[in-house]
């Protein structure tokens, strides 16, 4: 079966940066599972894999603005510790990370720093301004159930569980 829109895809899979380190990778576990065109998986790697079947095998190099975008200074931020009570704001530290809601939606920000009350957030993926190299394998595709459509993800074995 082709992959194609709505479709529930298995596929193994080892990102490298540009100097050829490791930096996830599905090996030795199990395959990722998501719903091509519901925006699951970088939009690269979605176009990449269209039209792929069971057992094939890529090798897809992704420039950031097709994986997680271009770093974007604006999304830099200094608040006050008191505004971030509900992040753990009295355990804070360099290298935490956090859920927030935005005008643009929920947002994952990192604290980058913490000089006296003030705390710097970076709301840029860590990957943002990276390359992305996959090595990918098809290991399986098949039609989406209603209920893996209405909830926008993968029920069962690879996917969630309920």
């Amino acid at each position: 079966m082709e992959i194609s829109a709505d479709r529930v895809v298995l596929i193994h899979y080892t990102l490298k940066d540009d100097g050829g380190a490791v930096v996830d990778s599905s090996a030795g576990g199990e395959p990722l599972a998501y719903i091509q065109g519901h925006g699951n998986l970088v939009l690269g790697l979605e176009k990449a894999l269209e039209g792929k079947r069971d057992g094939d095998t890529l090798v897809v190099s992704l420039p950031p603005a097709d994986g997680y975008g271009i770093r974007d200074e604006a999304l830099i931020q200094r608040v006050p510790k008191r505004s971030l009570q509900g992040a753990g704001a009295g355990e804070l530290k360099k290298g935490m990370q956090f859920q927030a809601r935005t005008d643009d939606g929920m947002r994952l920000f990192t604290v980058t720093a913490i000089v006296g009350d003030m705390v710097t957030l970076d709301g840029n993926h860590p990957l943002a301004d990276k390359t992305l190299n996959f090595d990918v394998q098809v290991v399986s595709v098949r039609e989406a159930s209603t209920d893996e459509l209405e909830h926008g993800h993968v029920h069962g074995a690879g996917g969630h569980h309920h």
